[in-house]
């Protein structure tokens, strides 16, 4: 028989899962959420972004706005609007001249509404830069290979280029005394011009030829281009979609201008004016200014005083242009980027 002080102590007993010990609960039965801090989609991020540049721009270019805005205070309202009405109808242009670089059908009103953002876009980053991102983006989504969308985008590029120089030449031709071409350029900038251009073209050659990956990649990028190319024009409905929207739209941002010329009662003939317009941003299409702001403003003066027009009025006129153009849609415009972004259109 051993004594009770010698014997071991007993276990404690464990009390039932749940069940409190004592004064304090049983700390296994309560679970305390674990909250992460909450992370901001890249996709609202995108969202917001055309706004706040717009912001920014009209920020910088607000004098410009302040401006714009007086000149056309004091012009005539109905030929404003038609401006405005050709402005609009730019899109719609565009909008065919996309679908006819493409084979595959896209969807209409998201097409019309992607080249509305498109152009938002463009004046908001580097000319051609935004509004290509944004169409590229447009077609990979419907399902076409990166590969032929791209080549779709370099057709509509070559289209477009092709028909403003071809429109501008064949308008020098019937009125070759519409711009005074000397007043253009400086006395000896032909020469320099010239062999800029030619070095420019050199060393993209040497570049192809020293580059055996860059090379292959042209190459095969032209391929894929020709055959797109090829198969947009064995129909007859795509090829004159391409070709007339591509002289459609430089045309009606000629108008355009011409309208806020006749508004502002610039004295130089509509015609001259065209020539005016088409010869500016042929000459201003290598600047990678955003939209060509500044650069497109500085242009057209330039080529409206050298068409015969004062230059105090072919400012007035080229602001009030430039405020309908650019600056009346680019708010809508962001903001129907943004909306695209959000439904995953683009």
């Amino acid at each position: 028989m051993t004594c009770p002080a010698c014997q071991p102590p007993s276990p404690c007993p464990k009390p039932p899962v749940g069940a409190a010990w004592g004064p304090f609960p049983d700390v296994t039965a309560v679970r305390v959420p674990l909250r992460l801090p909450a992370r901001i989609p890249l996709r609202q991020i995108l969202c917001l972004l055309p706004l706040a540049l717009v912001i920014v721009v009209a920020v910088r270019h607000w004098s410009v706005l302040v401006e714009g805005f007086g000149h056309l205070a004091t012009a005539e309202w109905p030929w404003l609007l038609a401006a405005v009405a050709a402005t609009c109808l730019t899109w719609v242009a565009a909008a065919v001249t996309r679908q006819g670089a493409l084979v595959e059908r896209l969807p209409k009103r998201r097409l019309l509404a992607t080249q509305f953002a498109a152009g938002a876009a463009n004046h908001l980053l580097p000319t051609g830069l935004g509004a290509s991102a944004v169409n590229l983006r447009f077609m990979t989504v419907c399902g076409v290979p990166l590969a032929r969308s791209s080549a779709a985008l370099a057709l509509y590029l070559l289209a477009e280029s092709v028909a403003r120089v071809g429109l501008l030449l064949t308008l020098l031709l019937v009125f070759p005394h519409a711009l005074r071409i000397g007043t253009l350029l400086p006395d000896g900038a032909i020469g320099p011009l010239l062999v800029g251009v030619g070095a420019i073209v050199c060393a993209a050659v040497l570049l192809l030829l020293l580059v055996r990956k860059l090379r292959t990649a042209v190459l095969s990028f032209l391929r894929t281009a020709l055959g797109e190319a090829r198969s947009v024009h064995t129909r007859p409905a795509r090829a004159l979609a391409l070709w007339g929207g591509s002289l459609a739209f430089p045309a009606l941002q000629a108008a355009g201008l011409v309208a806020v010329g006749l508004a502002l009662g610039l004295p130089v003939p509509p015609t001259h004016m065209v020539v005016a317009y088409l010869a500016a941003t042929v000459a201003v299409a290598l600047i990678p200014t955003p939209g060509g702001i500044g650069s497109v403003e500085a242009a057209l003066i330039v080529a409206l005083v050298a068409a015969g027009g004062p230059v105090a009025l072919a400012t007035a006129v080229v602001l009030g242009y430039r405020i309908i153009t650019v600056w009346l849609p680019l708010l809508p415009g962001a903001l129907t980027l943004g909306a695209l972004v959000r439904l995953k259109v683009i």
